[in-house]
């Protein structure tokens, strides 16, 4: 390992952290634009052409805003626990393609910090320890409400994590690798190369679980929008509180990412093209996150609950008992 290969990866995780940190809060004014149009109303204008400016003005807000610890807290767990959920949110990335290959000025990059033969695995495990930053949140801010979403919250985590799982094996069954890369290298050649038309099951069932995952509507259980408090964030102010909303946001193009390269034929050959079809295949996936905020009602926690355990998961095994004996056979 040379000292060059050392200072490309730090100058990577810099890259990736400023660039979605930025993304984090633009996904926010996208969001808040896209529900506006939605429900007919106007969203941010007041600060900057089209309230642009929002972005900013919601930075320093956090950044400035009283940073707040309840007396009865545990203090210590009680600052790690957003720290844990945005760190996991970004060390996901870690083995995520963002762009194919290329050469500048001599030099070949390669936009992925570090192509490991289990980067699938290494990405869906990294985003379960996120789960310990809610919980942990909850639990030590000495508030029941809280700790209730929290626990709340994590039923949910644990239990679609197990659909996340069960939908990628029959995936990977068919490509022999859990490298990204390597995804991306089964479907080139085309539309009808894309693992989604071999695999429409476990895409559908991947693509529900995202939205537990990531504790979006309609399984906003983390803290629904329709409750006086704001889940295990309830006693959470400034910074701290925006370091979940920055975990949060960053799942979700995280997550994104992940779908196009596994179903959606990620950047294809490398082409130019392919490269800019890659980037619109993952906006789109964003952007779904938020049209499904503005035109689904949450589901109950027992609904949820059903929904996995009776229904989700005896699709992914069948899912993965089929897949067998094609492979097989």
């Amino acid at each position: 390992m040379g000292i060059d290969y050392i200072i490309a990866t730090i100058i990577k995780i810099v890259i990736v952290m400023l660039v979605f940190s930025a993304l984090a809060g633009f996904g926010t004014y996208f969001e808040r634009k896209i529900l506006a149009f939605m429900q007919r109303r106007l969203g941010p204008m007041s600060v900057g052409p089209y309230g642009i400016l929002q972005i900013m003005a919601d930075g320093i807000k956090l950044f400035t805003k009283e940073d707040i610890i309840p007396t009865s807290a545990v203090d210590k767990i009680f600052k790690i626990a957003p720290i844990i959920t945005a760190s996991t949110a970004f060390m996901a990335a870690a083995t995520i393609p963002f762009w194919p290959d290329f050469t500048i000025f001599g030099y070949r990059v390669q936009p992925i910090i570090t192509d490991s033969s289990v980067g699938l695995l290494y990405v869906i495990g990294v985003m379960a320890i996120g789960l310990f930053g809610v919980l942990l949140g909850g639990m030590a801010s000495s508030n029941k409400y809280s700790l209730i979403s929290a626990a709340r919250s994590s039923a949910v985590f644990l239990s679609y994590e197990v659909i996340t799982g069960l939908a990628l094996l029959a995936p990977i069954m068919l490509v022999g690798s859990l490298s990204l890369v390597n995804f991306n290298a089964y479907q080139v050649g085309g539309i009808s190369n894309w693992l989604v038309w071999k695999q429409p099951m476990a895409f559908i069932l991947f693509w529900i679980a995202a939205f537990a995952e990531t504790g979006r509507t309609p399984f906003h259980l983390i803290a629904n929008d329709h409750e006086i408090i704001d889940g295990f964030g309830t006693e959470y102010s400034g910074m701290r509180w925006g370091l979940f909303f920055i975990g949060e946001y960053a799942n979700m193009f995280f997550i994104s990412f992940v779908i196009v390269l596994v179903f959606m034929g990620g950047f294809g050959d490398g082409s130019v093209l392919s490269a800019l079809a890659f980037l619109g295949k993952v906006a789109f996936f964003f952007f779904f996150f938020l049209w499904t905020r503005a035109a689904w009602p949450d589901v109950r926690p027992d609904q949820l609950m059903w929904l996995c355990w009776k229904v989700l998961m005896p699709l992914a095994v069948i899912n993965i008992v089929i897949t067998g004996f094609v492979v097989m056979f």
